[in-house]
C-alpha cells in the first residue's frame, strides 16, 4: 500500500516527488518509494521530510507509534536490576516462588544455590501437587560447553556441580507436571521464570554468575523482554534430552 498521508501532505505544501527530492538533497526515486511501497526513511531524514511539510513524523509514518508503544511496554516490564545475583535477597526469590500457581521455569547449568539456599527440591515438590508445572534444564554435565564455561570461569567443579542439582532434584523427576532435561547449549543467561515474573541472570565471559547482573521482569501486554527470553528458554528446551542419572 501506499503512503497516502505523505502524498497529501506534500500536495498541501505545493510540493511534487521531484520539489522534496531537491529540497532533501535525495533522488526523486527515493520519495516516490517512501509513496508507492510505503518505505520509511532513516530518521535523520524523517525528521527532515516533517519540517519541509510541516507535520508530525508520526502522523506521516504511524507505524512508529506502533515501535514507540512497544519500547514504553518493554521498559514497563523492567521492575528491578541488581548489579550481582548475590544481591538479590533471598526473599525476593522465595516470594515469586511461593506465589507461582502455573508455570516454574529455570534454565541454568547448575543452579546449586536453589537446592542448597532455597530448599528448590521441597518448591517443585509443593507446586506439583497444586497442579502446577514445573520444567527444568540443566547443563549436560559432560558437555563441552559445560566444560568451556568451567574453564573460562576457574570452576573445576562446575560439571560434578550440574550432577549435584540434578541428583538433589532426581526425587522430583517423576511428581506430575514435572519435566527435568539437561542441555548442551551456551549459557548466555539463566532464566527463571515464576508465572508472569522472571529473573534473568545475564553471562559474561570470565565473570561467576552469582557476579553477574539480574533483571527482574514482569510481563506486560505488548512488551518484548519477557517473551524474548521465554523463547530462548524454549528454544533450549527444544534441544534437552530427558535427565538421566
Amino acid at each position: 500500500m501506499g503512503n497516502e498521508r505523505l502524498r497529501g501532505a506534500m500536495a498541501s505544501a505545493d510540493l511534487s516527488k521531484n520539489g522534496l527530492a531537491e529540497r532533501l538533497h535525495i533522488s526523486p526515486k527515493t520519495v516516490e518509494r517512501w509513496l508507492t511501497q510505503d518505505r520509511c526513511p532513516h530518521p535523520g531524514i524523517r525528521l527532515k521530510v516533517a519540517r519541509v511539510l510541516n507535520c508530525e513524523e508520526t502522523y506521516l509514518w504511524p507505524e512508529l507509534l506502533a515501535g514507540a508503544r512497544a519500547s514504553a511496554a518493554s521498559l514497563s516490564e523492567i521492575v528491578q536490576i541488581w548489579p550481582t545475583r548475590s544481591e538479590v535477597p533471598h526473599d525476593v526469590w522465595r516470594s515469586l516462588m511461593r506465589q507461582a500457581t502455573e508455570n516454574i521455569q529455570v534454565l541454568v547449568y547448575a543452579g546449586g544455590f536453589l537446592v542448597e539456599s532455597l530448599d528448590f527440591v521441597n518448591v517443585v515438590r509443593e507446586k506439583s501437587q497444586a497442579g502446577a508445572e514445573v520444567r527444568i534444564l540443566l547443563g549436560e554435565s559432560d558437555s563441552e560447553n559445560v566444560r568451556a564455561r568451567s574453564r573460562e570461569e576457574g570452576l573445576p567443579s562446575l560439571p560434578q556441580r550440574c550432577h549435584s542439582t540434578l541428583e538433589y532434584l532426581w526425587e522430583t523427576a517423576h511428581l506430575p507436571r514435572v519435566d527435568i532435561r539437561t542441555h548442551h547449549t551456551p549459557l548466555y543467561n539463566s532464566i527463571y521464570r515464576f508465572d508472569d515474573s522472571m529473573l534473568v541472570n545475564t553471562h559474561s565471559y570470565g565473570a561467576y554468575a552469582a557476579k553477574s547482573p539480574v533483571q527482574h521482569l514482569q510481563q506486560v501486554q505488548g512488551g518484548h523482554l519477557f517473551n524474548y527470553y521465554l523463547d530462548s528458554f524454549e528454544a533450549v528446551w527444544s534441544t534437552a534430552r530427558p535427565a538421566v542419572l
